[in-house]
């Protein structure tokens, strides 16, 4: 009789119609992350004019402009900025300038006067003797502002600004950015019309991409890195 029955069950069980397992629900999709990317371009190389302005200083050398039309072919490759940021110097103002009619001749870069160059404070080289401690307080004061106006959270949707300005203020908000004693912003080197990537993600924090990167400029157009032999495009 057991046997009997088992074998009914066997059979209705293979008469039944299949009930197909139901599909699993689709996993809900993750919003994309928002993101606020600066870019900070250091201005082209110069040389000494002893008629230049003297707040101002002099203009881009013939190899400075090359570098800037160089590093606005590899910016006009990235989506268009949002903000367009200078610092007041010449050589950045003509960087900038140069950048604008290569790239965004319809627009205009805002001059930040904080963005000037300047010397923080350091316990590397001679610089802690050779400026003064109370300039070096000020500029610090000026790059906390800089960093405090810019390294923010994107605000419900991605931003993108360039900054075109000078090594010693990338290089000291790039220790900002790393969270590190800024005292250190010296052992960095970067070149000229090199370009600085760092995005804030939409917490706060700042992801360092790339520093003082010159992969757009050939290797005798580099210049004022640790190691770049000094050259000059100027006639003789």
């Amino acid at each position: 009789m057991l046997r009997t029955a088992f074998i009914l069950l066997v059979l209705l069980l293979l008469a039944s119609p299949c009930v197909a397992a139901p599909a699993p629900e689709p996993a809900p999709a993750k919003p994309a992350k928002i993101m606020h990317t600066l870019v900070l371009v250091r201005h082209g190389n110069y040389e000494q004019d002893p008629k230049a302005d003297a707040r101002l200083g002099p203009h881009l050398s013939p190899i400075g402009v090359a570098q800037a039309h160089l590093a606005a072919a590899a910016l006009g490759a990235l989506p268009r900025f949002d903000g367009l940021y200078a610092s007041p110097i010449q050589r950045a103002h003509d960087t900038a300038a140069v950048i604008r009619a290569d790239v965004y001749p319809e627009r205009t870069f805002e001059t930040v006067d904080d963005l000037a160059e300047c010397t923080p404070p350091t316990t590397l080289g001679n610089v802690a003797k050779e400026e003064k401690p109370a300039d070096m307080a000020a500029c610090k004061a000026r790059l906390d502002r800089v960093f405090a106006r810019f390294f923010t959270a994107p605000k419900g949707a991605d931003r993108s600004d360039l900054l075109v300005c000078h090594g010693n203020v990338i290089r000291y908000l790039v220790t900002r950015a790393l969270g590190v004693d800024t005292n250190a912003w010296l052992a960095m080197s970067i070149g000229n019309a090199s370009i600085t990537t760092i995005r804030i993600d939409d917490k706060g924090r700042a992801h360092v991409i790339a520093v003082g990167d010159v992969g757009h400029l050939p290797p005798k157009l580099r210049s004022s890195a640790w190691g770049d032999p000094e050259r000059s495009l100027a006639i003789p």
